[in-house]
């Protein structure tokens, strides 16, 4: 095996790189040997090695300056004083050469030592140590980027964290939000019969604070409500406010009206392109917001006015051919009949026979006809004198004179009036033929109560 001791001049050739890179005017100032054989010898080996030598790459980011650029940076030491071509020769052969600089690409030796040699010599010695980084690390960053780096991004969040605070003060707020009940549609229905019942639906939002409603200068019962739908039932008013249209109202808990109105887009072709381009927040202003109308007109129902008609054509002129008289009680008969003409279904509690004159007890008294009417919750709803303002044409109206408990007398409603002093009720009916009697004064004149029946 070869030693290293057996090749002086190699090891000679691969001298330690000083701490420091040297400067040539840091020469020592001896005289120089003169050139020998020994030395010819030394540089024959050494060009030998150079080219057994294997291409070591250029190490990245080398810094290649000429003489020239050098020359005119003032703070560089001047040039050293040159001597001989061969002294010069010899002196540059004994100089430290660093393992990084490329053979390849060595000066050369005849040339004079200058102050671009030393700085390339600089510049390469540089770009080893950046190459070693770059292998180790991955990625170059000189030390000068870093400190630019650093301080650009500190300047950066200063200058964030410094923002002036009026320009903060002048962004616009978020718009806010109107939590306020709002009608946002129509009545879903615009008529109904004057004699009430009927249920009507407003959607919006909010809508579950809503306090009142009144149908013209009735109030109206409500029905349902939650934040989006709420449900009134029209109330019953007088049959001379048939054909009329009155305005519904609708209150919050404070009083205050529920605005009802609904958005519609814009028609301008200038709006219709800024909705198209802008945010929603620009739609909502080019949209145009439209009150909506809430009138409603009450109307006949069919059904009641045929029941009307009947007791105001045979309250005092009896319907024998259809029907037998009950002398002296025949006035739950007459409200049976009523009720058949307005289209109450027969069944097995309640029920005539035309053919055989049969007739079940509810159909024939007072009493039996207030026990089956109670059993039809989904045709019939119970009032006491307290809910006069639930009462309508057509309903029934049933009398106890001597508050005994059981049922004296039925009569057929057939006029109710809403004034600020109270509901005012008529009736009509046999065995106490009348067309319109005042419950009031059937009351003053016979004592006892009066119920009602709320047909639906």
């Amino acid at each position: 095996m070869l030693k290293s001791s057996d090749l002086p001049i190699l090891r000679r050739a691969t001298f330690r790189a000083p701490s420091a890179t040297p400067d040539p005017q840091d020469a020592p100032s001896y005289p120089l040997p003169e050139a020998d054989a020994s030395v010819e010898a030394d540089r024959s080996i050494e060009a030998e090695a150079e080219a057994s030598a294997p291409v070591v790459p250029e190490p990245l980011g080398v810094l290649e300056l000429e003489p020239a650029d050098v020359a005119a940076d003032a703070s560089e030491p001047a040039d050293v004083n040159e001597t001989d071509d061969e002294a010069s020769a010899a002196s540059r052969s004994r100089l430290p050469r660093h393992r990084a600089d490329r053979i390849r690409n060595r000066r050369g030796r005849t040339s004079p030592v200058s102050k671009g040699a030393v700085i390339k010599r600089t510049a390469a010695l540089g770009s080893a140590a950046a190459f070693m980084g770059l292998s180790a690390f991955g990625a170059l960053v000189p030390a000068e980027a870093e400190s630019s780096t650093a301080a650009s991004e500190s300047a950066t969040h200063e200058a964030v964290d410094t923002v002036d605070a009026a320009a903060l003060d002048s962004i616009a707020p978020a718009a806010e939000v109107d939590l306020s009940p709002k009608i946002t549609s129509g009545l879903s229905t615009a008529s109904a019969p004057f004699t009430g019942g009927t249920q009507i639906t407003l959607t919006g939002h909010s809508l579950d604070e809503v306090a009142a409603v009144t149908v013209g200068d009735t109030p109206a019962t409500i029905v349902a409500a939650d934040e989006s739908s709420l449900t009134f039932q029209v109330p019953a008013v007088a049959e001379t406010a048939k054909g009329a249209a009155v305005q519904v109202s609708v209150v919050d808990a404070a009083g205050a009206p529920v605005e009802a109105v609904k958005t519609e887009a814009p028609i301008s072709s200038t709006a219709s392109l800024i909705t198209a381009l802008e945010p929603a927040a620009l739609q909502a202003e080019a949209a145009v917001e439209q009150p909506i109308d809430l009138t409603f007109t009450f109307t006949s129902d069919p059904g009641i006015d045929a029941q009307l008609n009947y007791v105001l054509a045979h309250w005092n002129n009896y319907n024998t051919a259809q029907y037998p008289v009950l002398s002296g009680v025949d006035c739950a008969n007459f409200a049976s009949q009523s009720l058949a003409a307005r289209g109450f279904a027969m069944d097995g509690g309640w029920y005539f026979d035309g053919a055989t004159g049969a007739m079940s007890p509810s159909w024939a008294s007072s009493t039996a006809l207030r026990d089956y009417l109670l059993t039809q919750t989904t045709r019939a709803t119970y009032l006491d004198d307290s809910q006069r303002w639930a009462v309508k044409v057509g309903d029934i109206a049933q009398f106890d004179w001597d508050d005994s408990g059981d049922r004296d007398h039925t009569a057929v409603v057939t006029r109710v009036e809403h004034t600020d002093a109270g509901t005012k009720i008529w009736v009509g009916g046999h065995t106490k033929d009348a067309d319109y009697w005042d419950v009031d004064e059937a009351l003053a004149s016979g004592g006892g109560s009066v119920t009602y029946f709320s047909i639906h």
